[in-house]
């Protein structure tokens, strides 16, 4: 297998991405480049607006992957102070080897059980990926996960998103095993995404699954268990891991590409637990409102121009400190957004 090896590495400058941990006179002060005004703009901006009615919000977990446009749909936002301003923060390039949010992921050939390819970012080209790695075939918690992985696939296909599985096991072993996984699940399935035979552990210690300077020392070099979600720009935008000895949840995982699409798409970010968040606030004429659930917030890049163009009416969350920088939009409101 053949790394691609990384760009030189540049210094970004990088910010914490939640307007709660900065100040406004913090805020006021990063402007000394566009970025850093676009950030402080959205912070301050928001900061000093009144309090606005209730108007947008995110798209409902189990309905954000209803039809197959999604593939055709999964395009950056437009909005110059949303999406784009908030990626910039977040550096391509590592200066360590380090695999971090943000990176352009390590590309690879791989050998296949759906046969050999030799660039793993021409394989998703323009799509979103999930690259999902299981410590060894023939173990009883992967061959649930495989399972109930294959049993998400469709969702995940009409989303736009590819998967690809891996393991250190030849390709040889990956399909003596499938017939295993197939047989244990308790539903009917179909194993239609690639697993990666990683047999030199190349991929693995790229992607910092495997210590390369003890794997060779060890009876069992098991991988993590890992998931990488990637971006159609080849940023790696969220990873999860795993011990050996716990399974993942296919749920969770389908629930943070949705989140994860939708802020890409949108400009916003999904609060804790979406989209089952906000059920019940208090609004500012002392009732409380139930409109609000699965209510997305605005990103704090955001600036209270492109906040007010786009989803006009947007609820901001009264808090003892004043900033308003809790912006909720309606999940009805993000459906129209675009359309």
């Amino acid at each position: 297998l053949h790394h691609n090896p990384y760009k030189p590495p540049l210094l970004v400058w990088f910010l914490p991405t939640s307007s709660a941990m900065i100040s406004l006179s913090a805020a006021r002060a990063l402007s000394k480049s566009p970025v850093k005004r676009a950030f402080a703009r959205g912070l301050v901006s928001s900061s000093t607006s009144a309090i606005g009615s209730s108007s947008a919000s995110a798209v409902h977990a189990s309905s954000v992957s209803t039809t197959q446009q999604r593939a055709s749909m999964s395009t950056m936002d437009t909005m110059e102070t949303g999406t784009k301003t908030y990626m910039s923060l977040y550096p391509e390039d590592s200066t360590d080897g380090g695999l971090r949010l943000g990176n352009i992921v390590p590309d690879f050939s791989m050998e296949t059980t759906h046969g050999n390819f030799e660039s793993f970012h021409e394989w998703k080209k323009g799509k979103w990926a999930i690259l999902f790695s299981h410590p060894a075939d023939f173990t009883p918690v992967c061959t649930t996960e495989i399972g109930r992985l294959a049993l998400k696939y469709d969702q995940l296909e009409e989303m736009g998103c590819l998967v690809a599985t891996l393991s250190v096991d030849p390709v040889k072993s990956h399909q003596d095993w499938l017939r295993d996984v197939v047989a244990h699940c308790e539903n009917e399935i179909e194993i239609k995404f690639p697993i990666i035979g990683d047999q030199d552990r190349s991929i693995s210690t790229a992607y910092g699954m495997i210590d390369p300077g003890t794997s060779d020392d060890q009876a069992l070099p098991l991988t993590i268990r890992a998931v990488f979600i990637i971006n159609p720009e080849n940023k790696l935008m969220l990873s999860l891991n795993y011990p050996a000895c716990v399974g993942r949840n296919m749920d969770e995982i389908v629930r943070c590409v949705q989140a994860l699409q939708l802020s890409y798409e949108k400009s916003i970010a999904t609060p804790a637990n979406w989209p089952n968040n906000h059920a019940d606030i208090p609004m500012p004429d002392g009732t409380r409102s139930t409109d609000f659930k699965g209510s997305v917030f605005l990103l704090p890049t955001v600036s209270e121009e492109e906040a007010k163009e786009n989803y006009p009416g947007y609820h901001i969350c009264d808090v003892p400190s004043k900033i308003n920088y809790l912006r909720l939009v309606k999940k009805e409101e993000v459906e129209k957004m675009g359309n």
